[in-house]
């Protein structure tokens, strides 16, 4: 029975935390309070960098999807959003369709090319459910590697010579302008507002400060943004995730990025984070090497995204 015609959507508010976790738990048998809670705090602070909508029906919450606006992560060059959370409390009456059709619209509007996410091949009835709303598969990579011990059983690479040889510190505000420019010179654009949001992130949101900075001659030449979650895109496990690893061009191959990962590695393990995940482009062969060497593989999560263009 389709219900949707009785139902008002409606911006996510942060009072509907506790519905949100109820409903998570009841689908998926997990408990996510405390991130609906963090994301929902997020929003209320900053309700431009999501799209949040709630289905109500005679007084309770019968779905919600939660989305958030991103412009350069994983080398994307335009402006997406990434949907990391959609539940409904009774399947089958259509809410989830109405919401994502919803989500969809309201993103067009503000001119976002697509929509992704992140699903795990093993759940079948969710891909289907994504299939029949219009996403395929997107031209992205999900890669992975065990925080402690690579495949190969290598501790945190092996590569203790180049944190000792090169000096990597935690990421300051102060860095950003410098960061920027690394960028520009390895990208040849100019993704200062990237940066920006990405410091604000680092420095403000995150509760546990992971992202680094590697220094050349006293001055930043390689940096590493990465952020500890637990809740993204349903997962529960201990994980973190690399956004962006950049070297300065004029301090290629001097094993920065190396040793920036490694420490990056060893940080992650104190925190008992069990896995770091990125997301690459097939096409970028090189990086896919590098990441490679650095005991990376195909993770069990999919890629996926809906053109809204």
């Amino acid at each position: 029975m389709n219900t949707t015609a009785t139902m008002e959507l409606r911006p996510l508010r942060a009072t509907d935390a506790a519905a949100l976790a109820a409903i998570d738990r009841a689908g998926s048998g997990r408990a996510r309070g405390d991130h609906f809670a963090r994301r929902l705090a997020q929003l209320a602070r900053e309700p431009a960098a999501f799209a949040a909508y709630a289905a109500e029906g005679r007084g309770e919450l019968a779905g919600f999807v939660l989305a958030r606006l991103y412009e350069g992560e994983f080398g994307a060059q335009r402006r997406e959003a990434a949907l990391e959370a959609i539940g409904v409390a009774r399947p089958g009456e259509g809410v989830g369709p109405a919401l994502l059709a919803h989500l969809a619209e309201a993103l067009r509007a503000q001119g976002v090319a697509a929509l992704t996410t992140e699903v795990d091949w093993r759940e079948r009835a969710l891909l289907a459910f994504f299939a029949r709303s219009g996403f395929e598969l997107a031209p992205r990579l999900v890669l992975a590697r065990p925080v402690l011990a690579s495949p190969a059983g290598e501790d945190a690479l092996a590569d203790a010579e180049a944190r000792d040889r090169i000096a990597v510190r935690s990421m300051a505000r102060a860095d950003e302008a410098a960061l920027v420019a690394i960028d520009r010179r390895i990208t040849g654009r100019d993704r200062s507002a990237y940066f920006a949001r990405k410091m604000d992130e680092a420095m403000e949101e995150s509760a546990v400060r992971v992202s680094l900075v590697a220094e050349a001659d006293g001055h930043p030449a390689g940096f590493v943004m990465a952020r500890v979650g637990l809740g993204e895109f349903g997962q529960t496990e201990p994980e973190a995730a690399m956004d962006t690893i950049g070297v300065d061009p004029q301090r290629a191959h001097q094993g920065l990025a190396r040793a920036l990962l490694s420490q990056l590695l060893v940080n992650l393990g104190a925190l008992r984070v069990e896995t770091l995940r990125t997301e690459v482009g097939w096409n970028r062969f090189a990086l896919l090497a590098f990441l490679e060497r650095c005991g990376f593989r195909p993770h069990r999560r999919l890629a996926l995204e809906r053109p809204l263009g």
